[in-house]
């Protein structure tokens, strides 16, 4: 499901799973090849504390299942962020994130 239409971009050959919310109020970016697991949320607005940020999501990343990414993020190319994480501040390109909140514990190569 996605709220705010408008504003959400989606790439080339991107896979989201069932489930999955993403609020595009003020822009949400997947860009191509970019792989997304069910039950994932993704926020360009949070209603908790009132923070508003585009989301991009870079080519080739993939989004663990039921993981949670908040508004302003960046998640770099290439990049993977493990199942159940959230994730509150960037994902440089090619790194492993998990964890709540979510910590890069590895480059990918």
């Amino acid at each position: 499901m996605v709220q705010g239409v408008k504003n959400f971009s989606l790439g080339k050959n991107v896979d989201i799973g069932a489930f999955t919310y993403i609020n595009a109020s003020h822009n949400v970016i997947l860009e191509d090849d970019v792989q997304i697991g069910s039950h994932c949320s993704i926020y360009s607005e949070s209603t908790i504390d009132g923070a508003v940020g585009e989301v991009i999501i870079k080519k080739e990343a993939r989004i663990g299942s039921h993981s949670t990414i908040m508004p302003g993020v960046t998640v770099g190319v290439g990049a993977v962020v493990g199942a159940h994480s959230f994730v509150k501040n960037n994902i440089p390109a090619h790194s492993l994130a998990v964890g709540v909140p979510a910590k890069v514990v590895k480059k990918i190569i």
